[in-house]
């Protein structure tokens, strides 16, 4: 992606010296910024570690009056909202650490968990109100796109993420089939 990036701005003629500078340049920021989010999240997980909060969050969890199946729709929906609100990054780090026993303990394969998690995510990015998906495409869009237009053409998108989400969890050979043949 990059290199080919790279290369059809030299074939435009458009790489030149400051050019290269300023994307290296911000480059250099943005992954500065994700290890920052890295280093923080880490810091959080291990105080909350430190301090006994895995262990409340699970037995809260685990503590819920429904059967395995309803634990993971919890665990959904909370992720669900979260991602409304919070960029990926923090909710992976974060988020999935302390939840990812919670789904072993209730005797599901980590990898379906997990995909089902990212599937999940994936779905609040594109949802409003927030919806940070549509927010980048605006930023991309001609400025007579309205982010009214923008909800209304992702819908289809997120009823399809839906159905996509039901299917996995309902058919879990969909995401470990190729683990499987793999492994």
């Amino acid at each position: 992606g990059a290199f080919g990036a790279m290369l059809l701005a030299w074939a435009n003629g458009q790489l030149n010296r400051a050019v290269l500078r300023e994307v290296v340049v911000e480059t250099t920021k943005t992954t500065g910024f994700i290890f920052a989010i890295f280093i923080g999240a880490t810091a959080f997980s291990l105080v909350l570690r430190g301090l006994g909060g895995d262990q409340l969050i699970a037995d809260a969890l685990l503590g819920l009056p429904f059967e395995s199946h309803g634990i993971i729709v919890v665990i959904l929906l909370v992720t669900f909202l979260l991602g409304f609100f919070l960029d990926w990054i923090e909710i992976t780090l974060i988020v999935l650490p302390l939840v990812s026993p919670v789904g072993a303990d209730l005797g599901f394969n980590l990898i379906w968990f997990t995909v089902l998690f990212a599937v999940c995510l994936q779905t609040a990015f594109l949802t409003p109100p927030v919806g940070f998906a549509i927010f980048y495409l605006k930023g991309v869009t001609p400025p007579e796109i309205s982010v009214a237009t923008i909800y209304r053409g992702v819908t289809p998108f997120i009823l399809l993420q839906l159905i996509g989400l039901v299917l996995i969890y309902v058919f879990s050979d969909l995401v470990l089939w190729l683990p499987a043949q793999a492994y």
